[in-house]
């Protein structure tokens, strides 16, 4: 579960963007010849946390099944009184993905999974609106080209909550749901593939996903340090969580779409399970398994032409040609993951039986990669596998070149989920990207050169456009970012897809009108959800005049409807949903990937008497009121019920004050802000307002 960070992220997975500040196009910084290994790594680490805003890292690397380097960096508690250890848990997020494939390949051994025979010989029960769906087998949901449109997460990442929700449901979620493709057509990353994968190895095997992975993976391993939210937990164990808008360590995140992202580990642990895919584990899998899940799956569909990569799917893998390992002539798998607050990735180098992990509360999956890849260079360094390391690569200064003027018909609005690119082209050949709808966010400007691309000022990012097979013209964006004193990271990926106005009834383009602007607000997120501590959890409909027919990147179908219909492989379609509006007692509501929402409209004011109750009604739906200009200033303390809670939320979507992670019923109100109840039907909220 990739997190975006950036719009080049959300649109392409950039690497330039996923960084955070002080990232600069520069070669890796190699260490001195007379410095340790274990020395490189425990300062590079101190770099992530001391400069680079990462809470907390640990990391090890495996070398012919020898732990040859572990350690940590960063702060577990404020206070200093738990100090990070090798045994300190991480959640690994996407990662987890790598056990859901070794879960189904275990099968495969066994002979009760064929990965290309149709899923539903193995769950006769998954049904979706779209016949294509019997064409869908176990090796697409492993290659990311199922089709399926990509994450039913609603209720999934709570709080201190292993409720099971998103994995009990996602049957019924997918039979609601169409393909946003041909099965097979392209590889685009999907979360709901894998969630799929842990229901078929619970199907086929017969046993619940957890005791499935520790019975076959992590017992015989002795991976003691890896659970799932099924396990009991010692959250004493668990890494500290800390964000931004709250001043305290925050409650445990739990993922519970466990195949999809939901595992616990540590860094020790997880290079103990990448010698399954050295093959030194033996009697894991076979090694025709561990070979299969290398191949070049992602070649099998629609994808750009060869590139430095960081994306290049084999099964579960995110890249079985990782740079800058390929430029050493070495294959390379990596599997990245990235929750809310933890964030993992797992290099194995399988020739030279080699493998490291780093895992991370803040930060990221991409700056934990490229403290991943500087471990394992360092290391082949040392050894003599390599005599140095290489210098980063970039596409130099751009020399500006005359531009034919054909390529003037690629400007124009260009779409990946959502999101709207505009890009500008001048007959001169300047290009510029910019993102008309979200305020502060940079024009991004290159210059046409002679290889019939656009490079933009720094050297870093290569832009051009290609029209493929199916018709469809894209936006090919290729990048080198550099960390200092990191091994170098690439991106070669379709970023967007052309968007055609679209002309719409009248009475479409009414309906949508009183949409333009208009905020909406959840309804069914559990009272545990993580997503009330974050910005107000409000999704706005905006409207572009200059791209008629869509919303966002959405092609509005209907009055009440908007689908969207790029297909983009790698990460820029990836988590599709379409917008399906409706009205029950005269209230409009719409639902988005499983999640309800409605207008904030129907958001009344809060009650502004001394005393008042709140009820969450029958249907089990939250409740969202605005705080009148006449309570600011006033406290607001709540008898709060068992299975409940609220949070309460400034002017600016700033959440203020969430009871499941401050543990406060009390709070001074702001101006301008709104305030939601959420929990189960029936729980009662008594109120009082105080000046």
């Amino acid at each position: 579960m990739k997190k975006r960070l950036t719009w080049l992220l959300s649109v392409s997975l950039t690497v330039m963007m996923l960084l955070p500040a002080g990232v600069m196009a520069s070669p890796a910084v190699s260490a001195a010849p007379n410095e340790t290994l274990s020395k490189i790594a425990s300062e590079k680490a101190a770099l992530l946390t001391e400069k680079y805003g990462t809470v907390s890292v640990q990391y090890a690397l495996i070398d012919n099944g020898e732990i040859k380097v572990s350690g940590q960096s960063g702060i577990n508690d404020i206070e200093g009184k738990k100090p990070l250890t090798k045994d300190t848990m991480y959640g690994t997020g996407s990662t987890s993905k790598m056990f859901a494939t070794a879960a189904v390949m275990k099968l495969v051994d066994e002979g009760k999974v064929n990965l290309d025979t149709p899923l539903v010989q193995y769950i006769p029960d998954f049904s979706m609106k779209d016949e294509r769906y019997k064409q869908i087998t176990p090796r697409m949901l492993l290659n990311h080209s199922s089709g399926l449109q990509g994450s039913s997460f609603a209720n999934s990442m709570l709080l201190e909550d292993n409720d099971t929700y998103a994995h009990d449901n996602l049957l019924k979620q997918l039979s609601t749901q169409t393909l946003k493709a041909d099965p097979g057509a392209f590889s685009v990353y999907c979360n709901d593939g894998f969630t799929l994968a842990e229901i078929l190895v619970e199907r086929v095997s017969g046993k619940d996903f957890t005791a499935f992975i520790h019975e076959y993976f992590t017992g015989p391993l002795n991976m003691t340090h890896t659970k799932t939210p099924q396990d009991e937990l010692d959250l004493g164990k668990m890494a500290g969580l800390y964000y931004p808008t709250y001043p305290a360590q925050l409650p445990n995140e739990t993922v519970n779409v466990i195949g999809a992202g939901g595992i616990y580990s540590t860094a020790e642990d997880l290079v103990r399970f990448s010698t399954v895919f050295t093959g030194e584990a033996e009697g894991i899998l076979t090694q025709q398994s561990v070979k299969a899940m290398e191949q070049e799956e992602y070649k099998k569909g629609l994808w750009p032409d060869e590139a430095d990569n960081m994306l290049g799917y084999g099964l579960g893998w995110d890249s079985v040609n990782l740079y800058p390992f390929n430029d050493y002539g070495m294959k390379a798998l990596v599997k990245g993951g990235d929750t809310i607050l933890y964030h993992a990735s797992l290099i194995v180098v399988p020739e030279q039986n080699m493998a490291a992990a780093v895992l991370s509360s803040g930060g990221s999956s991409s700056t934990n990669q490229m403290l991943a890849s500087e471990l394992l260079l360092q290391a082949m360094k040392e050894k003599g596998t390599i005599t140095q390391l290489k210098d980063g690569k970039s596409f130099g200064k751009p020399v500006k070149a005359q531009m034919p003027g054909d390529l003037l018909q690629n400007a124009g609005y260009y779409g990946a989920t959502g999101q709207q690119i505009l890009v500008k082209i001048t007959d001169n050949g300047d290009m510029s990207l910019t993102m008309p709808s979200i305020l502060g966010y940079p024009e991004v400007k290159y210059v046409y050169t002679a290889d019939g691309t656009f490079v933009d000022e720094t050297g870093v990012s290569k832009v051009s456009f290609v029209k493929e097979d199916n018709g469809r013209v894209y936006l090919w964006n290729r990048e080198y970012a550099s960390l200092e004193g990191f091994a170098q990271m690439a991106v070669s990926s379709y970023m967007a897809e052309k968007l055609d106005p679209v002309e719409v009834s009248s009475d479409t383009a009414k309906a949508w009108a009183k949409r333009d602007q208009h905020s909406y607000y959840p309804l069914n997120e559990k009272y545990t959800s993580l997503v009330y501590l974050l910005m107000e959890p409000s999704l706005q409909i905006t409207l572009n005049k200059d791209l008629p027919g869509y919303a966002a990147d959405k092609k509005i179908t209907g009055p009440d409807s908007a689908v969207p219909q790029h297909q983009i492989p790698g990460v820029g379609s990836r988590d599709t949903y379409g917008f399906q509006f409706y009205k029950q007692k005269g209230v409009e509501y719409f639902e988005a990937s499983g999640s309800l929402y409605v207008s904030e409209k129907q958001l009344k004011p809060l009650y502004q008497g001394k005393k008042s109750t709140v009820s969450i009604q029958n249907d089990g739906l939250a409740r969202w009121f605005s705080l009148p200009k006449n309570a600011a200033g006033k406290t607001l303390s709540v008898s709060m019920p068992e299975n409940g809670a609220f949070a309460v939320y400034d002017a600016q979507g700033t959440c203020i004050n969430f009871t499941v992670v401050s543990g406060k019923n009390e709070v001074k109100l702001p101006e301008g802000g709104t305030i939601v109840f959420a929990g189960d039907a029936g729980a009662r909220f008594n109120i009082s307002l105080n000046k």
